[in-house]
């Protein structure tokens, strides 16, 4: 299966079978990135956390409470 990354259009191939592919082809919503781009978006997020200055925006009040 063909696919372009969203961040940098690079076009990869990705096997049919794939649970991936599965998620592309059944969900359109779900993008796909690639695994440069995956891991440098991952680096920069642990960069921001290890400053302390880093807040997960999307928790429940909940989970905030138990902290």
């Amino acid at each position: 299966m063909l696919v372009r990354c969203v961040m940098c259009d690079r076009e990869e191939e990705i096997p049919e079978i794939s649970p991936e592919a599965k998620r592309l082809r059944n969900r359109p919503i779900h993008t796909y990135m690639c695994r440069e781009c995956h891991d440098r978006i991952s680096e920069k997020t642990a960069e921001r956390i290890a400053t302390g200055r880093f807040t997960f925006r999307r928790t429940s009040e909940s989970s905030e409470e138990q902290f």
